[in-house]
């Protein structure tokens, strides 16, 4: 087998434009997401808020676009009055989704003004366990009416003249999960879904609703659950949600770092699933996909057991990620950049301590886990236009998949910037990658900059004492030639960033 790979990249071989959603995160009531995470109070970088500016920082240099709130699993029994009004009147509530006392000292308002802080917008999810329309239309006119009802002149009084115009909401959350508090059948979920969404544009005709897709794609009622779901909703909402974690509990990383396989399956599926809805209600309009669950997840199972229940923000899902976990995190964010055209928002979860990659450490440092890079890269460098980049690679065989390329990658082309950017995953485990680039439409583009994320051992991670164990350099080895090939040599388990600007 010749280990070689080539690629050829044209400008007019177009998916589709990245929207900037695609970048998004996600914070929940859950473990140090909120509480030791985005706002810890007597932090000596905390701000007079109780927001923590390091943390903020970090955020910031992300680019994160949006960030869904307030959960996942959290926000089927949450009731988002709690979060309003004089905090030192609000409720302490059992949450029985992480089986933790909420105390609720950050509510709407808060999170509002820690989005603007960080640069970000809000996409809000509603109750649609416990709750239902009712509830949703009363936060939509708290959120978005200007003033002279009830609930706007109640932000009002809170402090907040001006409405936060939250424009992305989530009809509930993993509807579909026997875990989740209210979980509904299809057809159940289907219909207060289409209720609720009425009434949240008859509030605010601007705003875009998500419909729950299933909580995973090995759901037994996986892609009926969709088709079902959009026959009701298809008329009322603009996405169906997809959500999907991966692991490597048994340590078999080739296996692992094909797992980006099975999310380009997942996606192509959910397309077809709400295109045939589409033609099936002859309708014009195309429902797109929001990601708005996606990451490894795995490494903190066992420690999560452990936790005694009913305690106020305890360490919950605090995954330690190594270097081959940012390696997968590559590949699943060109999975989602090679659907560009249909999928249109996604959110890493979770951005701060919780499966996140963004580490704290309680009254101490923040630090940058192995994931925060080819997160960070994409968000940064990943805008624009998204090309065809026809591959050819050599493959190999795991024992869930076969004709896995060891090249994963994709180009963005940012015609406004004049810059051209190539994502690339080397999977093999222990041998370099040659790659020829033929940017034959490209004349007069030269290498900026080649980005490399790699080490030596697979399993090395980021930790408060070694917070810069596995971090990226710029000594990558691109080349380019002035026939407009370019040649790299792609190290072994790395992920790799090759920039182009017009010159």
């Amino acid at each position: 087998m010749s280990m070689k790979a080539s690629m050829i990249i044209d400008k007019d071989f177009k998916v589709g434009e990245v929207d900037p959603r695609l970048y998004g995160s996600f914070i929940e009531h859950l473990g140090r997401a909120v509480y030791g995470g985005i706002y810890e109070p007597g932090h000596p970088q905390a701000d007079e808020q109780g927001f923590r500016g390091d943390v903020l920082e970090l955020v910031k240099s992300l680019h994160v676009p949006i960030v869904r709130y307030p959960g996942g699993n959290f926000v089927s029994g949450y009731n988002w009055e709690d979060g309003i009004g004089p905090v030192d009147q609000r409720k302490r509530r059992l949450d029985l989704a992480w089986r933790t006392i909420e105390p609720n000292l950050i509510g709407l308002n808060e999170f509002m003004d820690w989005c603007r802080k960080a640069n970000t917008d809000a996409m809000m999810a509603v109750n649609l366990g416990t709750r239902g329309p009712d509830e949703a239309r009363d936060i939509m006119e708290y959120a978005n009416i200007t003033g002279g009802t009830y609930w706007s002149d109640l932000r009002i009084s809170h402090g907040y003249r001006t409405p936060h115009n939250i424009k992305t909401w989530c009809l509930g959350n993993e509807m579909d999960g026997p875990w989740q508090t209210g979980s509904k059948t299809a057809v159940e979920y289907g219909r207060i879904a289409c209720e609720t969404a009425k009434v949240m544009k008859w509030v605010d005709p601007s705003i875009e609703l998500v419909a729950c897709g299933s909580s995973s794609l090995v759901m037994p009622t996986f892609p009926d659950w969709e088709a079902t779901v959009l026959e009701h909703t298809y008329d009322h909402v603009d996405y169906i949600s997809l959500h999907q974690y991966y692991g490597n509990r048994d340590q078999d990383s080739a296996n692992f770092l094909a797992q980006s396989l099975g999310m380009d399956r997942f996606i192509h599926t959910v397309i077809a699933t709400a295109d045939y809805v589409q033609a099936k209600k002859r309708g014009k309009k195309k429902i797109n996909l929001s990601f708005d669950e996606w990451n490894v997840w795995y490494h903190s199972h066992d420690a999560d057991r452990k936790i005694e229940p009913w305690s106020i923000a305890p360490p919950q899902l605090e995954d330690i990620y190594n270097h081959e976990d940012a390696l997968l995190v590559g590949c699943m964010l060109i999975s989602m950049l090679k659907r560009a055209d249909r999928v249109k928002m996604a959110c890493l979860a979770q951005l701060v301590n919780v499966i996140a990659p963004i580490m704290t450490a309680s009254g101490g440092a923040a630090w940058k886990q192995t994931i925060y890079y080819p997160y960070l890269h994409a968000s940064v460098y990943g805008r624009g236009t998204v090309l065809v980049p026809l591959i050819k690679s050599p493959k190999y065989d795991t024992k869930d998949y076969t004709d896995v390329p060891y090249l994963e990658a994709v180009a963005v082309h940012n015609e406004e910037a004049s810059e051209l950017t190539i994502f690339a995953v080397n999977r093999h485990l222990s041998e370099a990658l040659p790659l020829e680039m033929d940017l034959r439409s490209f004349g007069g583009f030269q290498i900026k900059e080649h980005i490399v994320l790699e080490h030596e051992d697979l399993k090395a991670s980021n930790t408060l004492d070694a917070q810069d164990r596995v971090k990226p350099h710029s000594a990558g080895n691109a080349t380019i030639s002035s026939n407009g090939h370019i040649e790299a040599v792609l190290g072994k388990a790395s992920w790799n960033v090759i920039r182009l600007k017009l010159a």
